[in-house]
């Protein structure tokens, strides 16, 4: 009995340890799937991406480029392979994401109604700010140029609003948001989103990119225009113009010399800063992101230093895309600048986008143009 009594204590301790030995290896082997997980993109993204594409035209060259760059870059064991961390795409705003003129820039047609509109301040306005309400006009009228006009704007802008706390500001431009677009049924200034190019954004974030806004507007203006829209990023991936920004009791005090209190609040300073243009674009990438981008997305002049700066002496395989505004059916299109910008991609290797012939809707469902 004592020899049948220690074999089954026996029995039963290698049972239990059998036992043990099969959930630790369970334990491993789990732990060894989710270690393989983490490091291989989730199967299936890109493919979902080229069919996310759907405002796309199939056959579209600048579709193929970058269905076929996500590819390269998303595969673990691919030469092209780019670490989520570096995976870093940069857009424009205006005419890269969202229309462009209708007649004017969103940012020029807010100071234009502040000036010239808007009960509450067009009787204050000081004589520098009608002089730049009324450039604006006339060149929503005719079409002209005006040297110096894109910072003579943030001058404006940033002593028209002097005064008025952050969330009043921001609150403003969701306002000023609702108004209808002058040259479209169905859409009101702030839904003018190209909807091709929002489905890229979901695409690059969908394939773990990190998606910033490198735009001329004003940084506080942008966002709150992307505030609640189809691209809603974090406020700081939001890059723009800058303007100074003081404290309510501030007054004219440096702020070296003045410490925030309980009851401030931040206002608009009343001084602009800087244009995030050209090369002011690349330096802010520099100081804000603080690494190299590998996709850039623009549609101008303006964006040419930051699409030269994003494919130059890049460790990754890198990209350039440039919108071509030839669409002048479904868009406020400009031919001979959309010819003017696929020439320039032609001579530096930029991808050019056809919003005619690449894409087979631009605002999508329910928006007409007049």
């Amino acid at each position: 009995m004592d020899n049948q009594k220690q074999t089954n204590q026996q029995r039963s301790y290698w049972k239990i340890a059998a036992i043990i030995a099969i959930c630790v290896a369970l334990i491993f082997a789990g732990l060894y799937v989710m270690e393989i997980n983490q490091k291989t993109p989730k199967a299936g993204k890109v493919a979902a991406a080229d069919s996310a594409l759907s405002d796309w035209t199939k056959d579209a060259e600048s579709r193929k480029q970058l269905v076929d760059y996500l590819n390269s870059v998303t595969k673990e064991g691919s030469p092209d392979f780019i670490p989520v961390e570096d995976r870093i795409a940069v857009f424009d705003f205006d005419g890269t994401l969202f229309c462009e003129t209708d007649p004017n820039y969103f940012d020029y047609t807010l100071l234009k109604y502040r000036v010239t509109e808007d009960p509450s301040y067009k009787d204050k306005a000081s004589d520098a700010e009608k002089e730049v309400a009324q450039k604006i006009q006339t060149q929503n009228e005719t079409g002209k140029s005006f040297d110096g006009l894109d910072v003579d704007h943030g001058k404006a802008v940033a002593t028209a609003f002097k005064g008025m706390t952050l969330d009043e500001f921001h609150n403003y431009v969701k306002e000023f948001k609702k108004q209808p677009m002058p040259s479209y049924d169905g859409m009101n200034r702030g839904g003018g989103y190209y909807a091709p190019m929002v489905q890229v954004v979901d695409c690059l974030l969908a394939n773990d990119f990190t998606v910033y806004v490198v735009s001329g507007t004003d940084r506080l203006i942008l966002r709150a225009v992307l505030e609640d829209s189809p691209i809603n990023l974090p406020k700081d991936q939001i890059i723009g113009s800058d303007e100074l920004i003081t404290a309510t009791n501030q007054g004219d005090t440096d702020g070296l010399k003045y410490t925030f209190k309980a009851n401030d609040k931040l206002t608009i300073g009343g001084q602009f800063i800087i244009k995030n243009l050209k090369m002011n674009k690349v330096t802010a990438i520099a100081r804000e992101i603080g690494k190299q981008p590998v996709l850039s997305f623009g549609n101008s002049s303006g964006d040419a230093a930051m699409a030269q700066y994003v494919i130059t002496n890049n460790p990754h395989k890198s990209l350039a895309f440039m919108l071509c505004c030839d669409d002048t059916e479904r868009e406020n299109g400009k031919t001979k600048k959309a010819d003017e910008m696929k020439t320039m991609c032609q001579k530096n290797g930029f991808i050019p986008v056809s919003m005619k012939n690449d894409w087979t809707t631009i605002y999508g469902d329910g928006v007409k143009k007049k």
